[in-house]
């Protein structure tokens, strides 16, 4: 059974929505002894990441993230907080992996957000991508992005640079697209994650 974050700063909706079209149990996790409960972890997030971070911080369950055996999967801004620094409100994050979420803006010449569908290309041979195609096309909504790095990176994609579409780092897992709102490949990550 899933158990998902709720700290306030997550479009939870959508998430469930795809939870209960899957089949998948979940509850949420309001307090940090709630982490026992579940045998698998989900950090949703929506918007500005240093607000996300204060929130979690306050919630009283940012401590305990780190510390956690069973697989966590980040989503958007909850794959963000997995780093260790973002640009957006100059705020240090969880330092799961010592990788930095900076701004688009200053970067590139397209659009900011990056928004849309784009197709993302697996870089390792990760569990949260098993039946899924290479280039296959996934949702995203953002204006920061994580830095590729060899090391972490478990999927990359190209908006004007080449950047972490997902990250990996034993139990942890991020994805800064929403699987939740991508269609059958979303729902197959979701599921992968949930079988891990």
């Amino acid at each position: 059974m899933i158990g998902i974050v709720n700290y306030g700063a997550g479009n939870i909706f959508s998430l469930t929505a795809a939870l209960d079209r899957l089949g998948i149990g979940y509850g949420m996790i309001n307090t940090e002894n709630a982490f026992d409960l579940y045998d698998h972890i989900i950090i949703p997030g929506v918007g500005h990441a240093g607000a996300a971070m204060r929130k979690l911080r306050e919630s009283g369950l940012a401590d305990r993230i780190g510390q956690l055996e069973q697989p966590v999967l980040g989503i958007c801004v909850g794959m963000q907080l997995l780093t260790e620094f973002s640009e957006e409100g100059n705020t240090d994050l969880l330092n799961i992996m010592p990788i930095r979420t900076l701004h688009f803006d200053s970067r590139l010449s397209q659009k900011v957000p990056h928004m849309g569908w784009n197709s993302i290309s697996p870089q390792k041979d990760s569990a949260i991508f098993q039946d899924i195609a290479d280039k296959s096309y996934f949702y995203f909504v953002h204006s920061y992005y994580i830095e590729a790095d060899a090391h972490y990176t478990a999927a990359s994609c190209h908006y004007g640079i080449d950047f972490s579409a997902a990250i990996q780092s034993n139990n942890f897992f991020g994805v800064q697209f929403h699987p939740e709102k991508s269609g059958v490949v979303g729902e197959q990550l979701l599921k992968n994650f949930s079988r891990l």
